[in-house]
């Protein structure tokens, strides 16, 4: 999870035009309404200059939540299990702009143990409150809540979950029996605690991010989720906080995801644009003249062929490039062992049939190099002809 948090109570009510899961850039003069009052002293959120970057606060409970900094403007949540990274600055960053200088940002740092299927999984993650403060702080957020297990499921674990249902049965859900449902259930609680006008994730988390959204919509909570493209280290590999526990040469490995990724578009790319020329030439004997005199003389009738063939061909070249490259992979040292690769519909997650000629796509992949296991995915749009 990338984290989010809320307040117990009433939720406030954003204005008329606010549409749940339709991104906007939250308004300065927007007044989230009556939840952040309290009678006890409010500890002042750090004030936004262009001088050196203030510290976040540390806040460890609800009640210091409800107690922080009346609101001038609106409230940006990033929610994240910690161990923060360049990704996570730049969600916090965005987050910040958009919640503008009379605004405030709220990073949530919890390790959430609903969604942690083993133990030995859960005790590794890495917790890095420290250094997470630092990163928040520059990232320009006013404060980070990061509060104790104790604190989120104050009677034990929750009785009562939210079901992330069908959608969240597939893909990660199936790897991972159980992991959304614990997802979705803390990111309501934080909704409810943290009270934001907007909540931003990573797309690198697409299914989860799938699933906020349509949490959101179906129970109607009045806040706009935010997606932001996935930061990628200068080689491609996704920015994640398990690649610390990759060595050099699983590192090497794990590369093999981003390239995957990177060969279908590619692939899907080269098809769009040979159908695309194809279309934009008269079916005549202009045509074949127009195709020699790009240089293409010796495959003028085939080069006709693909651009026009049924569209069938698309899902599938997609899905043939990627798969080319994770099976080299399978066969390295360290080798990768592939969980799944999935060409999905973004609004649910099942899978995209051959037959598809048009509409976005994601392209998911995950698989376990060593002990760690990674995800990643890029959005695809079939029909695309630029």
């Amino acid at each position: 999870m990338t984290d989010t948090t809320g307040a117990p109570g009433t939720p406030h009510t954003p204005s008329a035009s606010h549409e749940p899961g339709t991104p906007h850039t939250p308004s300065a003069s927007h007044e989230p309404g009556t939840p952040h009052t309290s009678g006890a002293a409010r500890p002042a959120a750090p004030p936004h200059t262009s001088g050196a970057a203030p510290a976040a606060a540390l806040l460890r409970t609800a009640g210091e939540l409800a107690a922080f900094a009346p609101l001038k403007g609106p409230r940006a949540v990033v929610m994240t299990m910690g161990a923060l990274h360049e990704g996570h600055a730049t969600l916090i960053r965005t987050a910040r702009a958009a919640a503008g200088p009379d605004g405030q940002v709220v990073v949530t740092v919890f390790v959430n143990p609903l969604q942690f299927g083993e133990a030995a999984d859960l005790e590794r993650y890495p917790r890095t409150l420290e250094a997470d403060l630092a990163v928040a702080g520059a990232a320009g957020a006013d404060a980070v809540f990061a509060p104790s297990v104790e604190e989120v499921y104050p009677g034990g674990e929750p009785q009562v979950r939210i079901s992330a249902g069908p959608m969240g049965e597939r893909l990660e859900g199936a790897s991972r029996p159980g992991h959304f449902d614990g997802m979705l259930t803390v990111v309501a609680k934080l909704l409810h605690l943290t009270r934001p006008d907007a909540a931003f994730y990573g797309q690198k988390d697409a299914q989860q991010l799938a699933l906020i959204r349509r949490m959101v919509r179906d129970l109607n909570f009045p806040v706009e989720i935010v997606g932001a493209e996935t930061v990628r280290e200068p080689d491609g590999l996704a920015l994640s906080s398990r690649n610390r526990f990759l060595d050099a040469g699983e590192r090497r490995t794990a590369l093999a995801l981003s390239r995957a990724l990177f060969a279908a578009r590619d692939r899907l790319a080269a098809q769009q644009a040979l159908h695309a020329r194809a279309q934009a030439t008269a079916a005549t004997t202009g045509r074949a003249a127009a195709l020699t005199a790009l240089g293409e003389t010796r495959a003028a009738a085939d080069t006709q062929a693909v651009a026009l063939a049924r569209p069938v061909d698309g899902p599938a070249a997609v899905r043939a490039a990627a798969r080319l490259i994770l099976d080299d992979a399978a066969r390295e040292q360290p080798p990768l062992a592939l969980d799944y690769l999935a060409l999905v519909d973004p609004a649910d997650f099942t899978e995209i049939p051959d037959d598809r000629t048009t509409g976005d796509a994601i392209l998911a992949v995950a698989a376990k190099v060593g002990r760690t296991r990674l995800i990643d995915n890029i959005p695809l749009t079939f029909g695309a002809t630029t």
